[in-house]
């Protein structure tokens, strides 16, 4: 007499999500973010966007040298600052690309979870993880990787490049001279800010326009309104000015490292990561308590 046995049923998961792992969580938005024609192509644009513009700047420096050691010593002496000036800002070349680069990536970070709301996509993300904030971590860490492996990749091949370029006027530099490396990398860690603010933006708004525009305006618009029309107002305009996003991020890729009046490198990632965590914390309870 034989005796047939049951196979044994896969455990199913909870209705509470509890069954998923980040892991598997963080490989689904993976998929969604790369497996997207239009944002390849718009990451590698952003890509190709970014070594084009350091390069040009490299070139330009180069060019600017060549005539100033052309021109008058009147001249010379009304550019001011002369090689020591163009060797600081050639420093600068690697990472130049950064303003295109931060439009993009804030672009994109907004369009990637504000469609979702706006088409209703994001239900099927939030029955899938009912919980909303594993889900809602797993996307701004995959743009933030993303927009790291961006930016400092096109810094490093700008370095590259620019180099040629700089050493036929004496400009060129190595990647051990001091802050070299450290603006390269910041570049990246600029960029996954950038992503980390923008997607929080998207978040809070659910609107793919609004948030464009929003991110847009605190990143570009405001600082310039502060610097060109307001500033002279109070005092304590320009100080404030220091912590908005973008110009304290802009202190961890500058050269000379200290400058009087302004944040060091240092300070300015601990203030533009303030930035980034005090509003994906915001964006998180958010969404953790609204419809979806």
């Amino acid at each position: 007499m034989s005796i047939q046995t049951a196979p044994t049923p896969a455990p199913a998961r909870s209705r509470d999500g509890s069954g998923l792992s980040f892991g598997r969580i963080l490989r689904s938005e993976w998929i969604k973010v790369t497996t997207v024609p239009s944002t390849v192509i718009l990451l590698a644009i952003t890509l190709v966007v970014m070594v084009g513009l350091s390069t040009l700047y490299a070139w330009q420096l180069a060019v600017s040298v060549g005539f100033m050691a052309d021109a008058s010593p009147e001249m010379q002496a009304q550019m001011g600052g002369g090689m020591e000036m163009f060797r600081e800002q050639a420093l600068m070349a690697p990472a130049s690309g950064y303003i295109f680069g931060q439009l993009l990536i804030a672009s994109l970070a907004v369009v990637l979870i504000a469609s979702e709301w706006g088409t209703g996509m994001i239900r099927s993300t939030m029955v899938a993880v009912p919980t909303r904030i594993p889900a809602l971590l797993a996307k701004n860490l995959i743009i933030a990787l993303i927009a790291f492996i961006l930016g400092a990749g096109a810094a490093f091949i700008s370095y590259f490049i620019a180099q040629p370029i700089l050493s036929s006027e004496g400009l060129d530099f190595a990647l051990t001279d001091d802050g070299v490396l450290r603006s390269i990398l910041n570049t990246g860690t600029y960029l996954a800010f950038i992503a980390v603010i923008s997607m929080a933006i998207g978040t809070l708004l659910r609107n793919t326009a609004g948030g464009v525009v929003t991110a847009i305006g605190l990143f570009f618009v405001f600082p310039v309104i502060i610097v060109n029309i307001i500033q002279g107002l109070a005092d304590w305009i320009p100080d404030a000015a220091r912590f908005l996003p973008t110009n304290a991020g802009d202190r961890m890729l500058m050269f000379p490292a200290e400058a009087a009046g302004q944040l060091s490198p240092l300070e300015g990632g601990l203030v533009m990561a303030a930035w980034a965590v005090a509003l994906l914390i915001i964006s998180l309870l958010v969404a953790k308590r609204r419809d979806v």
